[in-house]
Formats: C-alpha cells, sequence, structure tokens
C-alpha cells in the first residue's frame, strides 16, 4: 500500500509525501501524480521520510524523477542506495 499527500503546495512549488511500499501498481501511482505536480509547478519535491521499500520498477521511477530534478528529502539510506544502483 502506498499513501501519497500533498503537504505543501504554492504556484511554484509542492511537495509530496510518499509513505509505504513503493510496488507494483503505486509505482504507476505515483508516475502519474508526479507528472500532474510537474506540469503545475517549477519545483516539485518528494518527502520520502515514510517510504519504506521500492521494489526495482519503484526505484527506476525515484531514478528518473531524480534526473528530471525532482528533489528527494528525507530518503533512508536504504532507498537511496537502491536508487544509485537502478540503471535507467
Amino acid at each position: 500500500m502506498l499513501r501519497i499527500s500533498v503537504i505543501n503546495e504554492t504556484e511554484k512549488s509542492i511537495r509530496l509525501a510518499v509513505e509505504g511500499w513503493l510496488i507494483g501498481p503505486w509505482v504507476e501511482e505515483l508516475r502519474q501524480q508526479s507528472e500532474r505536480a510537474l506540469s503545475e509547478a517549477t519545483n516539485v519535491t518528494l518527502d520520502l521520510e515514510k517510504l519504506w521499500f521500492a521494489d526495482p520498477s519503484g526505484a527506476a521511477l525515484l531514478r528518473q524523477l531524480a534526473l528530471r530534478d525532482v528533489a528527494q528529502l528525507n530518503c533512508s539510506s536504504f532507498i537511496s542506495q537502491q536508487v544509485k544502483e537502478t540503471n535507467v
């Protein structure tokens, strides 16, 4: 299960809190929410403090978003390492 919450939104900035497990169909849900945020704001940030696990497709999405200048805050060393080791 994955929960995505908008915790801060202005005209130029959106912060999404991502909580739970980024796996299976939830990867596409985060992709859609991120695309919406990117289309509405110039600065998008993911707060990953409560993200416990990402499967390979979830880690790949996080890497793709990072390459698009989506900042990742409060990322655990476990998730950070998964993202670094992912080939996009």
